[in-house]
């Protein structure tokens, strides 16, 4: 049933795993609570799969699975992750060739599926580099004892034959399209099952160009090819256009090389439907959106009810009731901001929400939100201040949305800046592009943590963590970038940090420089 290794500093969650396991009938399990345990015994135990949690305290999960790679490249690896540490797992997925991560609380038959795969995903990798190292060999044998060529290419003619034989029953017979390319995504072999995904036959593929066949929003896969030497690439968010279904097939898609050796570079692909996970993923995400949507209708009749009472409409209270009702007021309206974030996340991550894009004076917004978080920083002692020559500038853009932007930038400046400190906005155009910038003298954020400031659920640095909901930068960056723009950190440890972004071609023709 295959070698399995499970790694997670929770000893609960092992022994779960351990029933979980034993009851499916896998006998060979290994179970760690220490990665760096685990990492000894795989250096004389090959698996054929690991399993690790991502938040351990010796290493994480992708620093352990990075050391496994090293080990053994070709074992499918599965990441444990909590919903906040996704983006994480996502963004670094192609570094550590991840097979797959799963979210906790994970689903006991899912989780099974995607172990049996894996196992069965490693043996089909081992076989391909084992049989392709065996042509390459067998290639070397023939030019070294070409003086007995016509003994010599009788007996490696039979091993081929047996080779290729076992090679060709595993493609055929694989559940997933597996697709040979040349460094310039040209196809060169396929195999049924992804005859049966494209939706044509062989010698009309063969030839032709994996873009013709496969579409992802961003990334052309020839040019990717270009760039992998060793290492594996891993696609998501791929589509595969059937011509006869007239459907569009969900897939993922991972690459690695097959002559690492070789000028002559040649890659294999191994091309997944991923349509049922589509689909649950859509009823979480939906399930989520219409249990937060649920949700606002009570609590705006508690804040409601809350208020009559403290403004005394209901009659007067006293001193200890008016306490205690403006701290669940406060309370109420905290959950309710935090249902709003999670629904405003929802509708981009869903491409639910449509920008209403007006033209208006960009100066008077900022000048708006200015004055709004004025008093805050009076209370600090904060020098607050605004520099920009533009005040008659307008834009095209979504103001609403906009405003949402520079109220979460300026308010954490305010709130991450020590009293007496400094935040100043920068607000100015090039050409039709508009740049804003709040920068503050706080105590900055160290580097290792600026690329993961604006994921989802990001809640402050490595250092200090914040009482935020982690959603306000997360919803910025994707206001921005559904602007069609982009947003950036630079920040020094112990002297600030500078939040901007940029806008393109959103400023009105009036407001060029002439």
């Amino acid at each position: 049933m295959g070698k399995i290794v499970v790694v997670d500093d929770e000893k609960i969650v092992t022994s779960a795993f351990k029933t979980l396991l034993k009851v499916e009938g896998f006998s060979d399990a290994h179970f760690f609570n220490s990665p760096k345990e685990a990492l000894e015994f795989l250096k004389v135990n090959q698996p054929d799969i690991i399993i690790s949690d991502f938040m351990m305290p010796e290493m994480n999960g992708l620093e352990f699975l990075t050391e496994t790679k090293k080990l053994y490249p070709e074992v499918s690896k599965i990441l444990l992750t909590g919903y906040a540490d996704k983006e994480n797992a996502i963004k670094a997925i192609n570094e550590v060739g991840l097979y797959r991560y799963i979210e906790k609380p994970w689903d006991n038959d899912d989780l099974i599926l995607n172990i049996k795969n894996g196992i069965e995903r490693s043996y089909l990798l081992s076989e391909l580099r084992q049989k392709i190292t065996e042509l390459e060999c067998a290639k070397k044998e023939l030019e070294k004892y070409s003086h007995n060529l016509e003994e010599l290419v009788a007996e490696r003619t039979a091993d081929l034959k047996q080779s290729n034989a076992k090679l060709e029953g595993i493609v055929n017979y694989c559940a997933d399209g597996i697709i040979i390319l040349n460094e310039d995504g040209i196809i060169e072999q396929v195999n049924p099952a992804c005859e049966t995904m494209i939706g044509h036959v062989t010698n009309k593929i063969v030839n032709s160009s994996i873009d013709d066949f496969l579409f992802g929003r961003k990334t052309c896969i020839s040019k990717e090819l270009h760039k992998l030497d060793e290492s594996e690439l891993l696609l998501r968010d791929f589509c595969i256009k059937n011509p006869f279904t007239n459907s569009e097939i969900p897939v993922e898609v991972s690459f690695a090389r097959i002559n690492p050796d070789d000028e002559y570079k040649r890659f294999v692909g191994v091309i997944r439907d991923v349509t049922e996970q589509k689909k649950a993923d859509k009823l979480r995400d939906d399930f989520i959106a219409t249990l937060t949507h649920d949700l606002r209708t009570p609590l705006l009749a508690a804040i409601q009810t809350l208020k009559f009472f403290l403004d005394g409409a209901l009659g007067e209270i006293s001193d200890k009731q008016k306490l205690l009702l403006s701290t669940m007021y406060k309370s109420n309206e905290d959950l309710l901001g935090l249902v709003n974030a999670l629904l405003e996340v929802y509708k981009y991550d869903a491409d639910k929400l449509e920008l209403t894009k007006t033209d208006f004076n960009i100066y008077n917004l900022v000048k708006q939100v200015y004055d709004e978080l004025l008093p805050l920083a009076q209370s600090k002692n904060i020098e607050f201040l605004i520099d920009t020559e533009i005040n008659d500038t307008d834009i095209n853009a979504d103001r609403s949305e906009l405003r949402r932007v520079i109220c979460n930038l300026c308010g954490n400046a305010i709130n991450y800046t020590q009293e007496g400190g400094k935040v100043k906005i920068t607000l100015k155009t090039e050409g039709n592009d508009l740049i804003f910038s709040v920068a503050d003298n706080g105590s900055g954020i160290p580097q290792e943590d600026i690329p993961n400031m604006f994921q989802r659920f990001s809640q402050g640095t490595s250092k200090k963590r914040s009482t935020g909901t982690g959603l306000g930068l997360y919803l910025s960056r994707q206001i921005i970038e559904s602007h069609g723009g982009k947003i950036w950190l630079e920040s020094v440890l112990n002297k600030g940090s500078e939040f901007s972004f940029l806008l393109t071609d959103v400023v009105k023709e009036k407001a060029v420089a002439k």
